[in-house]
C-alpha cells in the first residue's frame, strides 16, 4: 500500500475519532489513541522537552506516548486506524 493510501486512511480515522465522545471511551483507550496519534504526527517523543508544569493528566499522556516510542510513524498510523475501526465496530 502506498504512503498516500496510509495517509488517507489515517485522516479518515482522525475524522471518525473527532466525532467520538471522550466520555464514551475508557481512559486507557483514550491514552492509547492519544499516544498513537502523537507518534503518528510528531514521531518519537523528545525526552528533553519535559513539561515544567507537572500535572497528573499530562504525565499519563506523556507516559503513554513514551511506551510506544519504538514504533515508526507508519506503524503508529496503522495501529491508530485499527484501534478506531475496532471501536466503531463495537458500537
Amino acid at each position: 500500500m502506498s504512503d498516500r493510501d496510509l495517509e488517507t486512511r489515517f485522516q479518515e480515522a482522525v475524522e471518525i475519532a473527532s466525532k467520538m465522545s471522550q466520555a464514551s471511551l475508557p481512559q486507557d483507550v483514550q491514552l492509547r489513541l492519544y499516544a498513537y496519534y502523537k507518534q503518528s504526527t510528531f514521531g518519537t517523543i523528545d525526552y528533553n522537552q519535559a513539561n515544567s508544569n507537572f500535572d497528573l493528566r499530562n504525565a499519563f499522556k506523556t507516559n503513554a506516548w513514551m511506551q510506544i516510542s519504538h514504533l515508526s510513524v507508519e506503524e503508529a498510523k496503522e495501529l491508530y486506524i485499527e484501534a478506531i475501526h475496532s471501536i466503531t465496530e463495537k458500537e
